[in-house]
């Protein structure tokens, strides 16, 4: 038998073995274990390099790998102290080091057989940036202001790192991306509401400001939680299921998180800013407990006090009634969640383009919320929020949290709805008392009241703030 017959042959049975269940889950196996392995010389995961910002004031990961046995010591350019670790039978070594409120340029040594050293380190506020498309949405892509602001980006004090599309199926230990100071040409593809963010804390505060930036338009939340977590729950595997398919971006659980999140959940953070759940709309009843159970899955593993902002998507025109508007309430809902703040974009949103172009005043809002929750400074940071509703007799009586200063704006028409069990819901006409609203409908036994419901409704409702009243459902008890 000639060689090309012999392998002829032969082509069958490989074949059916890389078609085998058996061979798939070695497969699988193999792309996921591999890049643990085969480290000799010190190296370090793409989070780690120059122009990096680490998290001041507290204490730190680092990490990589190494040949195993390898005495690995790490000098700090802000602390004389020794630090030594050592690589384990896999090669993957990790440390954690302290940092300081140091002010300038500083560098990391790290020896063993070969060094590595990282330039140019500030130490300051880090603050990973994640969610769809507005908040991947870039100065450069058009926005109001855009292009003054991409003039006057000029800001070494600011650093991007950007991660990459990228998609697993499983955990992986490293990402593509690079640490690079904030310039006209870096800022201008950088998630913009990203940049005004980083531009007010870094005016408010006087430390630097690193933001890491995994975003991906057009994603629901799936594939940016765990898998696990979705699969042992039978409402989220159901929710799942329900999502189409898009030319925009994955929706399989996991996926985004794997490639795009897992690999730096060791990186300390100062906290979490989201912006996502226009692509979620198919599955919109089920959001609430998707969305807050990301926000659990991403405490597991980057710490369990990491406060996590958010902004409540804007108005707008979805197809389906009541799927924007559900998802906006499911936002509120999530903020019984501690450490979480929510801004609020309905009056600067656009029920005609489902990427408003007011990122600045976006950008300062998530700032203004942060510096005031997490920083303790007086700014009219936070938006009125249903707290409790009460019936006296048919009027039915609403307190609201940060309601100093309620008003109607230009446009007095009600928004309030009232029905009793049949849901036959009525307008209400309203009055503000003091921080509490009054309502009147002919409606002989309320018993749901709510607010703004449309998925194109901008609330009429603000505070002394400025700032708008969250669209709201709920049952009086």
């Amino acid at each position: 038998m000639t060689m090309r017959k012999w392998l002829n042959s032969l082509f069958p049975f490989l074949k059916a073995c890389l078609n085998s269940d058996f061979m798939k889950k070695l497969l699988f196996l193999l792309v996921c274990i591999i890049p643990l392995y085969g480290f000799s010389n010190i190296s370090l995961p793409k989070i780690f390099g120059d122009n990096m910002v680490l998290q001041r004031n507290t204490e730190v990961s680092l990490w990589g790998w190494a040949k195993p046995g390898e005495n690995i010591k790490i000098k700090l350019s802000w602390n004389s102290d020794n630090f030594e670790t050592m690589p384990d039978n896999s090669g993957f070594w990790k440390i954690m080091v302290p940092t300081s409120d140091a002010k300038g340029s500083q560098t990391i040594e790290i020896h063993g057989y070969n060094t590595v050293k990282l330039e140019n380190v500030l130490l300051g506020e880090v603050w990973l940036v994640s969610g769809q498309s507005n908040m991947e949405w870039s100065s450069g892509a058009g926005i109001d202001g855009g292009e003054e602001a991409i003039k006057n980006a000029e800001n070494d004090q600011i650093r991007f790192f950007t991660v990459n599309h990228r998609t697993a199926g499983c955990p992986q230990n490293d990402l593509d991306g690079q640490w690079v100071s904030s310039t006209p040409e870096t800022m201008k593809n950088f998630s913009a509401i990203g940049y005004f963010f980083a531009q007010k804390m870094n005016e408010e505060l006087n430390v630097p400001v690193g933001l890491v930036n995994a975003t991906w338009g057009g994603t629901p939340a799936e594939p940016w939680i765990p898998a696990k977590m979705i699969k042992k729950d039978s409402i989220l595997n159901k929710a799942a299921a329900m999502l189409p398919d898009t030319q925009w971006g994955p929706n399989k659980p996991g996926s985004i998180y794997n490639a795009m999140i897992a690999p730096f959940t060791s990186y300390t953070l100062s906290g979490i800013l989201w912006y996502q759940g226009e692509s979620n709309t198919p599955n919109a009843d089920y959001y609430h407990e998707i969305f807050t159970t990301l926000i659990k899955s991403w405490r597991e593993t980057f710490g369990k006090d990491l406060p996590f902002y958010f902004a409540q998507i804007a108005p707008f025109s979805y197809e389906t009634a009541y799927s924007g508007v559900k998802i906006r309430d499911a936002q509120r809902r999530a903020l019984e969640l501690e450490k979480t703040g929510m801004i609020m974009t309905s009056d600067i949103g656009n029920t005609e383009n489902i990427h408003p172009k007011n990122k600045k005043e976006a950008g300062y809002r998530f700032a203004r919320l942060v510096l005031a929750d997490k920083f303790g400074k007086k700014l009219p940071a936070y938006a009125p929020q249903f707290s409790n509703a009460s019936l006296e007799g048919k009027k039915v009586i609403i307190s609201f949290n940060h309601a100093g200063g309620l008003y109607v704006s230009n446009d007095k028409k009600t928004q309030f709805e009232i029905a009793g069990e049949n849901r036959d819901f009525q307008p209400a006409t309203f009055r503000i008392k003091g921080d509490n609203i009054i309502l009147n409908s002919p409606v002989k036994k309320p018993m749901y009241i709510r607010f703004s419901w449309r998925n194109t409704s901008t609330s009429n409702i603000f505070n002394n703030a400025g700032l708008p009243l969250s669209s709201f459902s709920e049952k009086l008890e």
